[in-house]
Parts: structure tokens; sequence; C-alpha cells
């Protein structure tokens, strides 16, 4: 006979050596995220500058067209009106010209002049620089090139009587319109560097107000790197600008990373800890049988033992798995609406199907929850696995279903010894066994760890009612629909 008891040791470390050989490399002080942060901010800067240039010079060139109309216009406003006010102060009286007082000869550089029908000059004095021979046309004002030079002109017929009456015509020379573009242009010349220099350093301002964000983000992510702690982060008020949506992301991410490291690293540290027994014990086996197995028998009852620890091992990987998977949501939560009756009554009968005297049922009608039935399935099996594994030999196992409070109410129930209330919000806990008090084969310590976890992820948790000589109550507390 062989015997080989592998003592289980007590878990010491929070993580192990896998942990070092997932450290990042160390990041250089400065980054090539903040080099490129800086030369963003100097091109957008150098981008506003040159755009307002553009603006700018657009401008002048709007102003430029726009002066040359405007002088156009208020010169010929200014003929039309002139010639207007004098032709009120002419009359003819039988057949004799009367000017009024205020009638102007020159006034703001028109010079008004009147002309017999036959076109004789009667009053006023010619532009010595007008020489053109112009025709004589009754309201209309144009221009009129005399010596390289443009004036406006413009003709009013004063009529008296059928047959006689005198022409009013308006000359004027047209305003140096290049000396007022010139002088425009050099005005600009001089307000557009000091313009350009305002709008480069406001804009200086600005963007690198408005990247203060960037910056903390990228800084927090630096030293989060280069700390190697994935528990920091970037913290930006929230709000819906861009940087806060992006700062807020950075946290997601950083927060699932962590969540996904620290199972990963809960998962190794389990693992290596709890294979360590079945290894030892499977090593051990080995190496006595080489030395020391003679018969048949003996070999059988080597290879027996070491079956038993790689199921064993299966078991153990299998729930870390399995745990690892709902922490990370690799297996998501398929809900539907779940009568839990009816559920309870189906699992059980699949499950135990030979259970006979062993198990009673109080199953309420239209208790309904929302779950997912592999999940659910998973749950009730490890409650029911651990009632007939700690209850008494030829017991009873109970299993209530019931609505109360609003709360849809799981209850397995078995006859066992118990739990002492020092133990009973412990063994909850990954790997926590109370083996001195109950006596048996406890298993690797996961199932109860799972059933909570389960729990939470529907949205319930679970309570223990339990005293030691009269067993034990799990009841899993689940929101109740409405009907």
């Amino acid at each position: 006979m062989i015997h080989i008891i592998g003592k289980k040791k007590k878990r010491t470390e929070a993580g192990g050596p896998e942990q070092e050989s997932r450290q990042p490399s160390k990041a250089p002080p400065e980054t090539d995220a903040v080099r490129t942060k800086a030369s963003i901010k100097l091109k957008i800067t150098l981008l506003v500058t040159v755009l307002m240039a553009a603006l700018f010079i657009l401008l002048l060139i709007f102003m430029l067209v726009i002066s040359r109309q405007v002088v156009y216009q208020t010169s010929m406003q200014t003929l039309s009106r002139t010639v207007q006010n004098n032709l009120s102060q002419v009359s003819l009286q039988d057949g004799r010209l009367q000017i009024g007082e205020n009638f102007t000869y020159s006034h703001s550089g028109v010079s008004t002049l009147i002309y017999s029908q036959s076109e004789t000059l009667l009053a006023g004095q010619v532009p010595v620089t007008f020489t053109a021979k112009e025709p004589f046309r009754n309201g209309l004002t144009r221009t009129v090139e005399s010596q390289g030079e443009p004036f406006l002109v413009m003709d009013l017929w004063m009529p008296s009587g059928w047959d006689d009456g005198v022409w009013i015509r308006g000359i004027m020379q047209m305003p140096a319109y290049e000396d007022t573009a010139r002088n425009l242009v050099v005005v600009a010349m001089i307000v557009l560097p000091v313009f350009l220099l305002l709008t480069a350093l406001g804009s200086w301002m600005i963007i690198r107000r408005t990247f203060r964000p960037l910056e903390h983000i990228t800084h927090t992510a630096a030293t989060i790197n280069e700390a190697r702690d994935l528990s920091g982060r970037i913290g930006l008020p929230p709000g819906s600008d861009e940087f806060s949506r992006l700062a807020a992301e950075f946290d997601g991410m950083f927060e699932r990373l962590e969540s996904s490291f620290e199972a990963e690293r809960q998962f190794t540290a389990d693992a290596s800890h709890e294979l360590r027994t079945p290894v030892s014990i499977i090593k051990s086996a080995c190496e006595y049988a080489e030395k020391y197995d003679e018969t048949p028998e003996d070999h059988q009852e080597t290879i027996a033992m070491i079956h038993r620890q790689a199921d064993k091992m299966t078991s153990t990987i299998s729930q870390l798995l399995s745990m690892t998977r709902l922490e990370q949501g690799i297996e998501p939560a398929s809900m539907d609406i779940v009568d839990l009756g009816d559920f309870v009554r189906s699992a059980c009968d699949e499950k135990f199907p030979d259970s006979g005297d062993g198990m009673t049922f109080d199953l309420a009608e239209n208790v309904t929850v929302r779950a997912d039935i592999a999940l659910l399935t998973r749950l009730l099996d490890n409650l029911l696995e651990n009632a007939f594994k700690y209850g008494k030999p030829d017991g009873h196992v109970r299993v209530f279903v019931r609505a109360s409070g609003g709360e849809a109410l799981l209850s397995v129930r078995d006859d066992g010894i118990g739990i002492s209330p020092e133990h009973q919000e412990k063994i909850w806990q990954r790997f926590y066994q109370v083996d001195s008090s109950r006596g048996v084969d406890s298993g690797v310590g996961l199932g109860l760890a799972m059933v909570r976890q389960i729990a939470s992820i529907h949205g319930g948790r679970m309570t223990l009612e339990s005293m030691p000589g009269a067993g034990s109550t799990f009841t899993l507390h689940l929101p109740l629909l409405s009907s």
C-alpha cells in the first residue's frame, strides 16, 4: 500500500515570479508624443496666422474694389445734387436769363455751366483741362475722357415755352483713385505685421490653453507607463468636449487593462498555488513507484492516485478559467425571462434523477427573474453538490423557491453539521475550506466563490444561515420581475 499525503501549504504570496515577466520596458523621460504635441501647437499657430494673413489680403482687395465704387458713386451723387440745386436758381423771363443768388458756379469740385439752346456758353467757366467736345444729353450722367483725365458730365435741359430753353451742365473731375488706393495699401502694409503678430500670439495662447488637457493626458499616461502602475487615472472633470471624452476613454481603457492584468495575475497565482500540491503528489508517486512498486497491484494503486490528482488539477483549472472568463466578460451573460420554480424542477431532475427521498421541493409558482440559464444552472449545481457533500449520511436536501420583498429567493438547505459563525463570511473566498469542521474531502474551495460571482453578475446576492449541528441554508436573492 502506498500512503502519500500532500499537505496543502498556505498561500503566502499575492502574486509570484510571473509578475516580473510582465513588467513593461521603461519609457524615456521625453517621449515622441510630447515632441509631436509641441509641433502640433506650432503648426496650428502658423496655420492660423497664414489663414489670417490671407483673409487680411482678401479684405484689402475687397476694400480697394469697394472704395473705387464708393468714390464713383459719391462723385455722381455730388454732381447730381449740385446741378439740380443750381437748376432751381435759373429761369428765363421774357427771353432773358435770370440767375438766383444761391447759384454756385464752382462747388465741391463741380463746375456748373449754362448753355443756350444752340449750345453757346452763357454763364460759367469750363475747367481748363476739360477740352472734350461732348454733346448734350438730358439727364444722363457719364464719364468723359479729356487729356487722359476722367470727368463726370451731367446735362439738364430747362425749357422756356415751346421752342426755347437753356442747358445746365455740370462737370466734375473724378478724384484721383490711385492716390486713395496707394494710401490704403500703405496703411495696410503698416498694420499687417502688427495684426499678424497679435494673431500669432493670441493663437498660441489660446491653443496652449486648449491643449492643456492633452498635456495632462500625456503626462498621466507616461507616469503610468514609467511607474508600471495601471491603477493611475487621468481624472479630468466630466465634460462634452473632445479632450474630456478622450480622457474618459483612456480611464476606461486603463481600468479594463488593470482588471485584465489583475485577473491574469490572480489566475496565475491561484493556479500555481493550487496545482503545487497535486503536482508534488504525482511526482512523489512516480518516484515511489520507480523505486518500490513490485506487483501489478502496486502499479494500479499508483496509477489510480495519479489519476485522482490529475482529475483534481483539471477541475481546478476548469473552475479558475470559468471564473476568469466571468470576471472579464469573455463569457457574457445571455439574459432570458425564467420561471425560477420550473427551472429548479427541470435542473434537479436532470442533475439528480435518482435522488429519491433525499431531496424535497417547495417551489412557488410565477416567480420570474431575468437570468442566464447556463450560469444559473452552474450556481444551482454547486449549491446542491455542496449540500449533498456536507449533509448527513442519508439526510435530506430541501430546495425552496419563493418571492419576498420584491426579490425572488432560491434556497438550498441541508441537514449537515453546519458552519460556525467565524467561518461563515470566509467561505465565499477562493480556496477557503473549513476542513477541520466538516471532515470530508472538500475539493479546491472554488464552488461558493463562483456562486457569489454568478449572483453578482445577475444583480443579486448570496446569504447564508447556518448553525453548527443544525445544517446550512444558502439563499440566492435576485430582482423579481413584476407579473
